[in-house]
């Protein structure tokens, strides 16, 4: 079975301004100026929900490098497609506007992969031959021509139409959103250069990009430490988020399994969870080694402290 390849970009927040490569960027989020390092990050989301990062790259503001070696965020989306690709993993690519570019969708297209990618309302389209917003063109959309999809507990309203996109050289799907069906102005907009898709494959392919991106970013700031590395070198911060990446990779393999992990007691459901279990095996063996050394091999308190000292 296939999967689905998500890329999304995230800021890592740091406090020294000496780092390698960091600077200031807009945080959507918390709308202000950031002093962080902005990342651009695939993952791979298996057909039974585990999720593991694949590739990254750090983007390097343009005035911190050789105007050569500048790559923006839709060069750095291209190579990670291309590294995912040449790995033969299997899967369609999900993304947010932020990487619906042309020059994506075409790259995307012309190696016969697949892609759902979010879509900006203020897109210019092609529809009925003239040139118009998408949003103009989904207040078009007649009350009858919308159909319902329960997504999860919620009901949205749906129209389907093949279109063109300027720029991009193949026809494409797009998928009109609206919370009620009265709505005049879209709430959302999808878009895929697979043609025959139905609507629920469309939605469940791009929902991963949540599963494999946002889950990631949020479990390795708060429970892996992702942002925690301050070290100047761009070499120790590129050593730092493979780590950081290794770690989340080894403990999702610990989740959702049959039985439970003979080091974690019981089974475990989240990466914070099973972060407190590997912290509580550490402790557990820590304390079992200073008793076996004690009672067992006789060492003295200030033999044992030397050791847990050095360590």
């Amino acid at each position: 079975m296939r999967g689905v390849i998500a890329i999304d970009k995230t800021l890592v927040t740091h406090e020294g301004k000496l780092i390698e490569d960091v600077g200031w960027f807009w945080d959507h989020a918390d709308q202000r100026h950031v002093m962080a390092h902005d990342y651009v990050i695939s993952h791979y989301v298996c057909p039974s929900g585990a999720h593991y990062p694949i590739e990254w790259h750090r983007l390097k503001k343009r005035d911190a490098c050789p105007e050569k070696e500048f790559k923006d965020h839709t060069q750095l989306c291209i190579a990670l497609i291309d590294a995912a690709l040449k790995r033969g993993i299997p899967g369609d690519f999900t993304f947010d506007s932020s990487f619906t570019s042309a020059k994506v969708l075409n790259h995307i297209q012309s190696k016969h992969a697949g892609y759902v990618g979010d879509l900006k309302l203020n897109r210019k389209v092609v529809c009925a031959g003239q040139e118009q917003k998408l949003q103009d063109v989904a207040r078009q959309i007649p009350w009858e021509a919308k159909k319902p999809v329960r997504v999860g507990s919620t009901r949205y309203w749906y129209f389907s139409k093949q279109i063109r996109l300027p720029e991009v050289d193949h026809p494409v799907r797009i998928l009109l959103f609206w919370r009620e069906r009265g709505d005049q102005e879209a709430s959302k907009a999808l878009v895929s250069n697979r043609l025959g898709w139905e609507v629920i494959r469309m939605v469940m392919v791009y929902r991963h990009r949540w599963t494999g991106t946002e889950t990631f970013h949020r479990d390795g700031k708060q429970q892996l430490g992702l942002g925690d590395c301050q070290v100047r070198s761009g070499e120790g911060q590129t050593r730092h988020v493979y780590l950081v990446s290794a770690a989340y990779s080894l403990l999702m393999r610990s989740l959702h399994q049959y039985r439970p992990q003979d080091w974690a007691r019981r089974t475990l459901t989240t990466i914070g969870e099973a972060c407190r279990a590997v912290k509580a095996e550490t402790l557990a063996r820590m304390i079992d080694w200073v008793v076996d050394k004690l009672t067992v091999d006789h060492w003295a308190v200030a033999d044992i402290k030397a050791v847990l000292a050095y360590s």
